[in-house]
Parts: C-alpha cells; sequence; structure tokens
C-alpha cells in the first residue's frame, strides 16, 4: 500500500492546480492521466512537493494510502464513465470516487446506484472559481454517499476558498446528485448574472455613448458598493485593458458571439421540468444562443430597422438608474436560482440547507458577492422562505429601486436597445407580486378547444363548459 493521501485522474489545468493546492496545505498527492506530455507537466510543475507522478493506472492505485480517495477531473460524460470502469476493478470497498467535473447530476444518481453492492463511495462534487479558484481555494460543493464525507472533509474544507469570517467555503450538500444539482444552479445564476451585467455595459455604450474606459471606472466604483462581486470586478478590468496589437480597447476587438458549455441550458432544462419560472436565467442561455447567428443579425441589420438612440437626460441620472436596475435583476436572477433549489429539493429529498449554501458561495466562486451574506441571513433567520423576493432586506430594495429599474427598461425599449434579462427580470417581479394574472383566459382557451377543464373562483372541483351549442 502507497502512502498518497488523495489521488487525481485528470491533469488539465484544473486538476494540476487542484493538486498544488491539495500539496500546498499538507496533503500528499499522486497524479495520473491517459496523456503522457500532461503526466510530464504535472512532474516538472510539481517538484519539490509531496505530490508524485504516476505514468500507469496500476502504479498510481498503488500510490494510494487506504481508504483510497481519488479525484476525477476529466470531463463530463462518457469520460468520467470511462474512468470509473478503468478504476473500480483496482479498488475495494471504502474507496472513494469523487467527480469533480461539470457532471449532470442525474448522471451522478446513476453512477451512484451503478456502484451499489461494490462498498465504493461515490461523490458528485462541484467546484467553482476556475484555474485561480482551484489553485488558490474553490467553493466546493460535495454530494452522494454520506459516509464519505467525514473521510475527505478535512481536504478538501482545507484547500477551499474561506469567507470573510473565516468558514471555509466547502459543505456536504446531500445525497445522491445535490452536489452536481446545486453546481449546475450555481451556473445558470451564474448566466443569468453574467447576461445582467452586459446589459448595463451595453446601455453606457449605445445610450450613454460612454467609452470602455469611462465605463471601467463605473464599474469600478460599483464594486464597493452593494454590488460587490467577483464579476462585477473583472469586468472592470475587462473595460480598462488594451489590445496591444492595436490599441483599441480589448473588448472592442472580441467578437460579439458567446460561447456555452451546457450548464445554464440544463438549469434551464430542468427549471421546466421542476415547473420553476426561471426565466432570466433561460434567457441569459437564448440570448448566447442568438449571439452566435452573428451572419444572420449582420444580414438582418441591413434590412430591419428600430428607432433612432437618443438620449437627452442627466448621465449621472441614469447611471445611478442602471445600478439599481442591475441589482434588481440580480435579486430576481438570484431568487429564481434558489427557487430551483428549493424545487429539486421537494423533488429528491436532499435536505438542501439554502443558508449553508449561500455561505459557500460567499469566496472562491464565480457568482461570489457581498449580498451572498444578505442571502445566507434571509434563510437563517427563515429557513423555510418561499422566495428571496419576500426577505424584508430584498423586498425593501426592489420596493426602493423599482422606479428607476422601470426607467432603465423604457429608455431601453424606445432606443430600440435589447436587455432581455432586464425585461424579463422586471416580468418575473411584476408577476410574483401579481395576486391575478390573465391565466384565468388561457385556461378557458384550454378548456375550449381541448376540454382541459379548470376551476372556479367560488366553488371546489374541477369544470367544463360547452363554449359551442353545436359541439
Amino acid at each position: 500500500m502507497g502512502s498518497q493521501k488523495i489521488g487525481i485522474v485528470g491533469l488539465g489545468v484544473m486538476g494540476e492546480n487542484l493538486a498544488l493546492n491539495i500539496s500546498h496545505n499538507g496533503y500528499s498527492v499522486a497524479g495520473f492521466d491517459l496523456d503522457g506530455a500532461k503526466v510530464e507537466s504535472f512532474a516538472k510543475r510539481t517538484a519539490g512537493t509531496s505530490a508524485i507522478a504516476a505514468h500507469a493506472l496500476p502504479e498510481f492505485v498503488r500510490a494510494l494510502a487506504t481508504p483510497r480517495i481519488i479525484l476525477i477531473m476529466v470531463p463530463a460524460g462518457k469520460p468520467v464513465d470511462a474512468v470509473i470502469n478503468d478504476l473500480t476493478p483496482h479498488l475495494q470497498s471504502g474507496d472513494l470516487l469523487i467527480d469533480g467535473g461539470n457532471t449532470y447530476f442525474a448522471d451522478t444518481e446513476r453512477r451512484i446506484k451503478a456502484l451499489e453492492g461494490t462498498g465504493i463511495l461515490y461523490i458528485g462534487t462541484g467546484v467553482s472559481g476556475g484555474e485561480e479558484g482551484a489553485l488558490k481555494g474553490p467553493a466546493i460543493m460535495p454530494g452522494g454517499n454520506p459516509a464519505a464525507w467525514p473521510v475527505f472533509k478535512p481536504i478538501f474544507q482545507a484547500i477551499s476558498a474561506k469567507a470573510e469570517d473565516g468558514a471555509p467555503c466547502c459543505e456536504w450538500m446531500g445525497n445522491g446528485g445535490a452536489g452536481h444539482f446545486v453546481k449546475m444552479v450555481h451556473n445558470g445564476i451564474e448566466y443569468g448574472d453574467m447576461q445582467i451585467i452586459c446589459e448595463a455595459y451595453w446601455l453606457m455604450e449605445r445610450l450613454l455613448g460612454m467609452t470602455p474606459a469611462d465605463m471601467s471606472r463605473v464599474f469600478g466604483e460599483w464594486k464597493s458598493g452593494e454590488l460587490s462581486s467577483y464579476l462585477i470586478d473583472i469586468t472592470a478590468d475587462i473595460l480598462a485593458k488594451t489590445d496591444p496589437e492595436t490599441g483599441k480597447p480589448m473588448v472592442d476587438v472580441i467578437l460579439d458571439t458567446a460561447e456555452q458549455k451546457g450548464t445554464g441550458k440544463w438549469t434551464s432544462q430542468v427549471a421546466f421540468d421542476l415547473g420553476v419560472p426561471a426565466q432570466t436565467i433561460a434567457d441569459a442561455v437564448f440570448v448566447r444562443m442568438l449571439s452566435a447567428l452573428k451572419k444572420e443579425r449582420v444580414a438582418a441589420s441591413a434590412v430591419l430597422s428600430g428607432p433612432p438612440v437618443s438620449f437627452r437626460g442627466d448621465r449621472k441620472v441614469m447611471l445611478e438608474n442602471i445600478r439599481k436596475a442591475l441589482m434588481c435583476s440580480k435579486i430576481c436572477s438570484y431568487a429564481q436560482g434558489f427557487q430551483l433549489l428549493k424545487a429539486g429539493n421537494e423533488e429528491y429529498k436532499w435536505n438542501l440547507q439554502f443558508g449553508t449554501i449561500a455561505s459557500i458561495w460567499r469566496a472562491g466562486c464565480i457568482i461570489r458577492a457581498q449580498f451572498l451574506g444578505k442571502i445566507k441571513s434571509a434563510y437563517e433567520t427563515n429557513p423555510v422562505l418561499l422566495n428571496l423576493l419576500l426577505d424584508p432586506y430584498f423586498a425593501r430594495v426592489l420596493d426602493s429601486y423599482q422606479a428607476a429599474w422601470r426607467v432603465v427598461v423604457v429608455a431601453a425599449v424606445e432606443c430600440g436597445i435589447p436587455v432581455p434579462a432586464f425585461m424579463s427580470a422586471l416580468s418575473y417581479f411584476d408577476s410574483y407580486r401579481s395576486a391575478n394574472l390573465p391565466a384565468n383566459l388561457l385556461q378557458a382557451q384550454r378548456d375550449y378547444f381541448g376540454a382541459h377543464t379548470y376551476h372556479r373562483v367560488d366553488k371546489e372541483g374541477k369544470f367544463h363548459t360547452k363554449w359551442i351549442d353545436a359541439l
């Protein structure tokens, strides 16, 4: 038996950086990859540390102390299944397999069931923070077989980011696919957050005629206030960057076609499956799809016209309105994400702790933000809170800022500037606060053409109307 405390299969940037993080925190690690060049790179980069590089799978497994703790850091899907199939013949009861990739939570549930009876403990773990987070401390969301948590908890909490109060940004999420579900929702919120920030940037450029340098200064001011977050911070940096080849602002030489890895799409699909209105997140996914239609958009711009862009108001006032609209839209995006967590928790019986989730997102992860502390407090005060919009703090912000939010959306519509996330978030807010919606007519239409029946406002039961006597 070997002596290395933990092993990592998959030595790409994330796997390699996590290995260095583990080693820096006092735990010995073994690394393996099918790509020999990556193994050599790992060996060179970890030289002088407690890490070792294995050139073959049996060698890798023999290097590990028991119970073996193996972190899988390969692309989601078939590669994970392949690694599991290769590893299991070398493992024994009590060993741990931890998938740290962006895996769909249902796949994690499937793999847990497939390993039942083997004694191998399977864990699906969300890891957020990118390359820097992997090296310096990510937010980590483990879930799966609860018997495994005490075994790897000390390592993962040691390598995770730490919030301002010193709490590790790593806690047990729940059984089954809970960890990967939470990470999926995190990424969905991330999609919404990024799109909202992009719309604020676009309004500054198109409506107010600001330069990237001007906008960088504004975002720099915002990052020290209630909007303080990693994404606001990096946006200020991005807008300040100059392209060394052309001397132009870096953002202006980047083609306006956004890519995606699929987690935002999963979030939207699951929201549909569980009946959760998460339109701001879904719209953020659709916008990326629309951005990919670059040739079509260029052709359409020569055919389709819109209103002239004209702004004659006070720029400082409008900037403050945009800030408030950004804050309100952000609240709605997070509210939709937490509603999806709530629905998933009810469907799969994971016992998710929403205050804990907000707590571990306060540092290390991409959506880390100052107001996650407010979300943590909201759920600690009221663990059965129906919706974040109903928390006193968030309700006060929305009530105070909604007039500015509406001004921004109206200005965008009047000038033909697309702000789909701002608009869908506002529509979500207005719909959620409405005691009555026009769904009564919709249900009547369904009953008219399909005899789908309806509920009445004045008595119990389901009813059908014969809308046309001839029928």
